[in-house]
């Protein structure tokens, strides 16, 4: 089998690291926060994502959120203030490794994981990417499970931020982009643009994309992919081969 390079591991990856990276944010951790600082979910979400930015105003957030509606950007964040945002990040950070202690704590290769994704965190360009360079800024988890939960979110959104700029630079309202969306990089597995349209609260009813809006979506599907192969330069083609296969761990969760 011929050896992963940068950009081959960047595809390669992208779906596990979409799917587990984000899980934390949907999970049982999170509820229980919600439920502890009578939170709602996406209060708790922009909060705890987004607190990375500071105590700024909801317009600096949704410049990030790129995905969602400005109006459900704005009542979630403001909606959820009672939460100081550096407190809301330390319990994002917790919910995230406390996710992870319980859907990694049976996997032998989480250490390994964690040890591959460091350095591609450590070194990445934080250009264009405001909340990965947020989130690299957190202190990691010291236990494996818990540390290598959070650097898939880390470089999650290190691909998310990259993404967004592909988005934007190919003039695709971000709603666009959405429905004519269909993969399995998600939390909840493979989704198609309705789905996760209705997730973010876009408003129905959906047109259906033309064909030229699904071109170019596509098209932003592989510049997001050259825009996150500098990350991996740092493995070389063993270690890349090897973080490859340690992400097709879904079997463990």
């Amino acid at each position: 089998m011929d050896m992963a390079d940068p950009r081959t591991t960047a595809v390669q990856v992208k779906a596990p690291i979409g799917q587990f990276g984000g899980g934390f944010m949907i999970s049982r951790e999170a509820k229980a926060v919600c439920a502890e600082y009578g939170l709602g979910a996406r209060e708790f979400y922009f909060r705890g994502r987004c607190g990375v930015l500071g105590e700024c105003d909801a317009d600096v957030v949704t410049s990030v959120a790129v995905f969602f509606p400005a109006q459900h950007v704005e009542e979630s964040w403001n909606g959820g203030r009672k939460l100081p945002a550096e407190r809301a990040v330390e319990l994002y950070a917790e919910v995230c490794q406390a996710w992870g202690r319980r859907k990694l704590g049976g996997y032998d290769g989480c250490a390994r994981l964690a040890e591959l994704l460091q350095p591609v965190v450590e070194q990445a360009s934080p250009v264009g990417a405001p909340l990965f360079a947020g989130w690299r800024a957190v202190p990691l988890a010291g236990d494996p499970p818990a540390r290598a939960a959070q650097l898939l979110h880390v470089v999650r959104e290190l691909r998310g931020g990259l993404h967004a700029n592909a988005v934007i630079a190919a003039g695709l309202h971000p709603l666009e982009a959405t429905l004519a969306t269909s993969h399995d990089a998600t939390p909840f597995g493979t989704a198609d643009g309705e789905m996760i349209a209705k997730f973010f609260t876009w408003p129905e009813p959906y047109t259906q994309p033309e064909p030229g809006v699904v071109a170019r979506r596509a098209a932003v599907e592989e510049a997001t992919d050259d825009l996150m192969t500098p990350a991996f330069s740092v493995l070389n083609e063993h270690e890349s081969d090897e973080l490859i296969e340690l992400l097709r761990f879904g079997h463990a969760l």
